[in-house]
């Protein structure tokens, strides 16, 4: 199996040598940048499969740069862990908002983020069926990892792609964000239900082309279905 590659920003340099021990005892390849400026460049010129990022960075913000990640097609795709000492809901919330697939604060264990690294990878690099599913206008391809509305291509982070392609499989029936927290991101780890609620609203802006968020409904007390019938108890 090749080795994986993990991209270490933060601008600490102990921190960077405690994960870096910590990879390469698990079996990752890792590399370092000590600010954002540096870490876009590596991510180019690298693709790594996985990045964690310092939320807080002199100059340019983790999050700023998350931002930028996300806007550029060449690298929307990328996992990204935020490293952080904000514990604050709102914090969080607007770390999931800009793109981040999952957050870990600090102070930390070394377990515990090669916990959350491995169980990241696993759903990012997870093999679905191949085969192209249509639902009205829009078209999910897994082969070529692209979504398109009216043939045009969808922005979409990789947890809202892993988030649809579980709705399309699993159409018609109602999940509860437990539910979907075990499908979407793995039993074994624990997040706040209330991430769900916000790749939910992050997943709806990107199909909001043609009306085709209608598709993804709450069902009051209940969860998230996927349908293309009418709702009949959502808000």
């Amino acid at each position: 199996m090749q080795e994986q590659t993990i991209l270490v920003v933060d601008d600490e340099v102990a921190i960077r040598d405690m994960i870096n021990t910590a990879l390469e005892v698990s079996g990752f390849k890792c590399i370092q940048a000590e600010n954002a400026q540096q870490a876009h460049a590596m991510i180019i010129d690298e693709a790594p499969n996985l990045i964690l990022l310092d939320w807080m960075m002199p100059e340019t913000s983790g999050i700023e740069l998350l931002r930028r990640l996300r806007r550029d097609s060449l690298t929307a795709q990328i996992p990204v862990i935020m490293l952080t000492a904000k514990t604050t809901e709102d914090n969080l919330i607007q770390g999931l908002d800009v793109g981040a697939d999952d957050y870990i604060t600090k102070p930390f264990s070394p377990r515990e983020l090669i916990a959350r690294i491995k169980a990241l990878l696993r759903r990012t690099n997870l093999q679905n069926d191949e085969e192209i599913i249509r639902v009205g206008n829009l078209v999910f391809d897994p082969v070529s990892h692209r979504v398109t509305i009216n043939d045009t291509a969808v922005t979409i982070g990789p947890t809202e792609y892993r988030l649809l392609h579980f709705f399309l499989t699993h159409q018609e029936r109602v999940y509860s964000r437990d539910q979907i927290l075990d499908y979407v991101w793995g039993g074994n780890v624990y997040m706040d239900e209330r991430t769900v609620d916000v790749h939910i609203r992050r997943l709806r802006k990107a199909l909001s082309i043609d009306g085709h968020d209608r598709f993804i409904q709450t069902v009051r007390g209940a969860g998230y279905r996927f349908s293309v019938k009418e709702p009949a108890n959502t808000n």
